[in-house]
């Protein structure tokens, strides 16, 4: 059936859309979700693409394309295509295989990556394949086989070096903003680390959305290639390495529900590393009361991230650290900003200043540095890791000097009691700093004054909330008030 294009000024986001009318559907028995070929008459160029049907909008006769199959097919509005009925790809098999509880070979999850990265699935096929691999699971060799075809199908830094380092923290913790400090001080010691860093998508900030508060974190391929080599690292978002990779497709899926399948979360991790050549890499996984995992699912992880190390060939510790309460002061990326920059400088708050001591002195003795801590502290008290996080930072295309946004709008939760700090509860932590507009807002947030076993006193400043927006403010303070003293609790 030959068609005319009518442009929809629309992006999927990923996937090929097409939309069709009702009765041109009907004449192919078409549909919704059905597949059909789209070629451009007269030129080789095919796409197959899902359809949606409209019974307004688009007449018979027409054929209405997002921006990505417009791409795909190099056509303009007005242009005939042809289209016919085209059959299901191999995938749809392997995914039903996986939720039949079968292992999935390496041509199953070569031919299924191979069918993501093209856009030949739809989002809702991808998630039947995350439902299986998380009520059906995976095992380490199927988790080791999906890292290399993703890193196959992917983007991947050439560095050329014997040693490169990298670090992951498995998340989960407000602030805990460790890498920004550690990057610079393993640079600053002659390694290079190229560091690949997420943004936010349920905590108030990721890596990428605080170093953004200091210069861009979007950053082409060939530049990064140059940044690193120039100032051996780099502190970008990852998705602007591989935009279109089959990984940041199956991440998008997962989070609507909350699916953190382990097979495909070991996967994910160590896909990121290999991409960039990290031969060494330190895992940090946060546990405890409010955090990800307990000890005990701590350590069953950490024996497997050492084991798919070794099947990928990267030498990988794990260590395993307190996530029981925020790390840091600030929550928000323009508050952990300044937490950032106060550590680079040789102070900020000591529970953050240790845990990036603690996590470099790890990695640098991963790489036979004798006296790692030693080194460690005098990279940063002799302004070392300060002067090569701005160094970085200029590479990256941010300014000479660092200004960081501070909020219009607060409000201080003070003690209501004389007592001792007994908890701090991340997830409300976490809800309050969203809610007061972080990260979009990049000044809002909140700034803790506590941590657990503090002695406090009645009307001390327990943690304060900062915004841009007054109607914001006021939305976290009635969170605030219905939790009851629970955020911070004082006994």
């Amino acid at each position: 059936m030959k068609l005319k294009v009518k442009a929809l000024d629309l992006s999927t986001g990923g996937p090929l859309v097409v939309v069709l009318d009702d009765l041109d559907a009907k004449k192919l028995d078409l549909h919704t979700l059905d597949r059909v070929s789209v070629k451009r008459l007269k030129s080789k160029k095919e796409i197959i693409a899902n359809i949606d049907i409209s019974a307004e909008g688009i007449k018979p006769g027409i054929i209405g394309l997002f921006s990505e199959s417009l791409k795909r097919l190099g056509v303009e509005e007005g242009t005939h295509v042809d289209i016919e009925t085209a059959p299901k790809p191999e995938s749809i098999e392997i995914i039903r295989k996986k939720l039949d509880g079968h292992m999935l070979t390496k041509h199953d999850l070569r031919t299924l990556i191979n069918d993501i990265v093209n856009d030949r699935l739809s989002e809702v096929e991808i998630t039947y394949f995350v439902a299986g691999a998380y009520t059906k699971g995976f095992t380490l060799e199927e988790s080791a086989i999906l890292t290399e075809e993703t890193v196959n199908l992917g983007f991947k830094l050439n560095l050329n070096k014997e040693i490169v380092i990298d670090k992951h923290c498995i998340g989960g913790i407000p602030g805990n903003r460790t890498s920004m400090v550690v990057i610079p001080i393993i640079a600053a010691a002659g390694f290079t680390i190229a560091k690949t860093s997420s943004r936010s998508i349920t905590s108030p900030a990721g890596t990428a959305d605080v170093m953004e508060i200091f210069c861009p974190v979007s950053i082409s391929h060939e530049k990064v290639q140059e940044i690193v080599k120039k100032t051996g690292a780099c502190i970008i978002w990852q998705s602007s390495l591989n935009p279109h990779g089959a990984d940041e497709k199956l991440i998008k899926v997962r989070h609507p529900l909350s699916l953190d399948p382990e097979g495909l979360l070991l996967s994910s991790i160590m896909a990121k590393k290999k991409a960039v050549g990290a031969t060494h890499v330190l895992v940090d996984i946060p546990c405890g009361e409010g955090a990800k995992f307990s000890y005990k699912e701590g350590k069953e992880l950490k024996k497997k991230f050492i084991k798919l190390g070794k099947r990928l060939g990267i030498y990988v510790k794990v260590v395993i650290t307190d996530g029981s309460q925020p790390i840091g002061s600030g929550i928000g990326p323009a508050l952990e900003a300044r937490d950032v920059l106060s550590v680079l400088e040789g102070n900020g708050p000591a529970d953050l200043q240790a845990k990036c001591v603690f996590l470099a002195t790890e990695m640098l003795s991963m790489v036979g540095v004798k006296d790692a801590k030693r080194e460690v502290m005098e990279i940063i008290n002799s302004g070392a890791a300060y002067n090569k996080f701005l160094e970085i930072v200029r590479a990256q295309g941010g300014r000479k000097t660092l200004a960081i946004p501070t909020a219009r709008y607060f409000h201080s939760v003070e003690s209501p009691k004389k007592g001792v700090v007994k908890s701090i509860n991340n997830k409300l932590i976490a809800k309050i700093a969203r809610i007061a507009g972080s990260p979009e807002d990049k000044a809002a947030g909140i700034y803790l004054n506590v941590r657990r076993n503090n002695h406090v006193h009645y009307g001390d400043v327990l943690f304060t909330v900062f915004s841009n927006n007054q109607k914001r403010l006021q939305f976290a303070q009635e969170l605030i008030n219905r939790s009851h003293n629970k955020v911070v609790v004082v006994e």
